[in-house]
């Protein structure tokens, strides 16, 4: 099969692969005729290992602290056009007053507040025509 030739400690040795199956092998060395047993050599992985530094969470993180006033979008369900605003900036407003009424789909609907607060801003008068998503009405939740 393969020829070698080694030097080991000052003498040299000509090697001739015979015969190779599994982890056995039949090797001449030198004339000489030997059954070897072969050892799998275990090569280290060449991936490369991903190192991170440790993460510190600031003192009291794990808490979640509670604002007094939330800013609340309400945002246009569906496009349509602006019919009628019943609020203005500034009104307090509880859950389920009605808010303004539009027209989608040939449908008119009534826009209700989820959560009781006051009018931030409003961003849209009569006529107007809204997409899907559009800012309406800003609600500061107390």
């Amino acid at each position: 099969m393969k020829k070698f030739k080694f030097t080991i400690s000052g003498n040299d040795y000509e090697v001739e692969i015979k015969k190779l199956e599994d982890s056995t092998a039949k090797i001449e060395v030198n004339g000489t005729t030997f059954n070897v047993e072969l050892h799998k050599e275990e090569r280290a992985s060449k991936t490369p290992v991903l190192v991170r530094s440790s993460i510190t969470n600031p003192k009291d993180s794990h808490k979640i602290s509670k604002t007094s006033d939330v800013l609340f979008k309400i945002k246009a369900p569906l496009p349509g056009n602006i019919l009628q605003v019943f609020v203005k900036v500034g009104d307090e407003v509880a859950k389920d007053d009605k808010l303004l009424v539009y027209e989608a789909m040939k449908m008119e609907n009534k826009l209700l507040a989820e959560k009781p607060g006051t009018i931030k801003s409003i961003k849209v008068q009569p006529g107007d025509s809204v997409l899907q998503d559009d800012l309406l009405i800003e609600l500061e939740v107390n």
